[in-house]
């Protein structure tokens, strides 16, 4: 199992995550699509070119997304129940197709369920990173993990 059980998640624990990603603007017009979000921000190139970016900017929530997906990997592959939620989210700098970002996930707080005897719940710290080592996301998530089967 490459995911990490909910015992095997201590405070402070930090995973610099190997993968990363380029973004493409096709990944910004299928999310876009997908999501239902017309925002010419995103979609509409000529649009763009009189904002103040001059271009599409990426999807925040496509990069949300991809961030945590980098982590879980390293982290929550098959032994996650579920996200309980995420707070705190912010994102300091524009993304732009033919970024490359990569992920750090620090674990922030763990606490056994007082409902699920099976399950604990960890929360993580996740950043998104461009190619020039800028913050491009932050966010704040508690998962739902298994424990140690006995």
């Amino acid at each position: 199992m490459a995911g990490l059980y909910f015992e095997q998640f201590s405070v402070g624990q930090t995973f610099v995550h190997e993968i990363r990603r380029t973004v493409t603007d096709m990944d910004n017009i299928l999310f876009s699509s997908l999501t239902y979000n017309p925002a010419a921000v995103h979609i509409d190139h000529d649009y763009a070119k009189g904002t103040e970016f001059g271009k599409p900017l990426m999807n925040s929530i496509f990069t949300l997304g991809l961030i945590i997906g980098l982590s879980v990997q390293d982290t929550t592959l098959g032994t996650t129940v579920g996200n309980l939620g995420m707070e705190d989210t912010r994102f300091p700098k524009p993304v732009f197709a033919g970024d490359t970002l990569r992920a750090e996930t620090k674990v922030v707080a763990v606490r056994e369920s007082k409902s699920r005897p099976t399950q604990g719940i960890v929360t993580f710290e996740h950043r998104g990173f461009n190619q020039r080592d800028e913050e491009v996301v932050y966010c704040r998530r508690n998962g739902l993990m298994m424990r140690r089967p006995a």
